[in-house]
């Protein structure tokens, strides 16, 4: 890494149990057990405030799993090809999947997901895990393997906004206690209200710049900037710059809270 040009900065914000805001220009490698031939960074885990591990990371042309990531029993486990020229081989409980950038899988409970450089050239990752919460109902089926690609999903408006467009990655099923989205502004689009709920939210922009609020604070953003908000921080966003603003997000759900 070369000397800095001018004094040193980073627009990262961490307000503990409320939210943060976790710039690229502060990251810095993890070496993580099982992953090879990767430069890995572990955005969020419990230590942040979390109840999920979300990590980003370069596949280069070598870069492959030894064991799979997230199998350890009770917890489910969620892959996303940011970008990248090159294809991934993912495989989950012994099915493979080749993903190119845009392209996910999920993996239930207990299985975790391999992967593996096709060894065209590199692509960028997000891997996420999380303990899975079962369904209080024992008849109810366990959630399955889904893979895809939001190239392949239709945007709709979000909540009948013309200037917001919604995907969801996973099914909409009481089954899973999860689920991805994305989340696109056009310039000047923005959430119809603050929200404040139960859920708490991973984010990771991948394209624009927007105005988020988060607690009290309005907070500039863009491309590469993960979020965490906590469960019930004010949150609420509008989409500026001259293109439209997009991320992907976690959100627990179809599930009550324990007492």
């Amino acid at each position: 890494m070369p000397y800095p040009k001018g004094f040193l900065k980073n627009r990262s914000v961490f307000v503990p149990g409320k939210y943060a805001v976790i710039s690229d220009e502060g990251r810095v490698t993890n070496v993580v057990p099982g992953i090879k031939g990767c430069a890995m960074t572990i955005l969020a885990s419990p230590k942040l405030g979390a109840n999920f591990v979300q990590l980003i990371g370069t596949v280069s042309e070598k870069g492959h799993t030894t064991i799979p990531y997230g199998r350890e029993e009770g917890v489910e486990s969620f892959l996303f090809v940011l970008d990248g020229a090159g294809t991934l081989k993912v495989t989950v409980d012994g099915r493979a999947e080749t993903l190119a950038a845009g392209g996910y899988v999920y993996a239930p409970p207990g299985k975790g997901v391999g992967f593996a450089s096709a060894g065209d050239a590199p692509v960028r990752i997000l891997l996420y895990k999380q303990r899975f919460v079962p369904h209080p109902d024992p008849e109810m089926r366990r959630p399955w393997m889904v893979t895809g690609s939001i190239r392949a999903i239709e945007e709709r408006f979000y909540d009948n906004m013309e200037n917001v467009f919604v995907r969801d990655l996973l099914p909409v099923d009481e089954a899973f206690d999860m689920n991805f989205h994305t989340l696109a502004f056009l310039p000047g689009g923005c959430h119809p209200f603050v929200e404040t709920h139960v859920q708490e939210h991973g984010a990771y922009i991948y394209e624009g710049q927007g105005l988020y609020l988060l607690d009290e604070e309005w907070i500039p953003v863009q491309t590469e900037d993960f979020l965490w908000f906590a469960p019930y921080c004010k949150q609420a966003c509008y989409g500026t710059g001259l293109t439209r603003m997009e991320y992907i997000y976690s959100k627990d759900c179809h599930r009550d809270e324990a007492i």
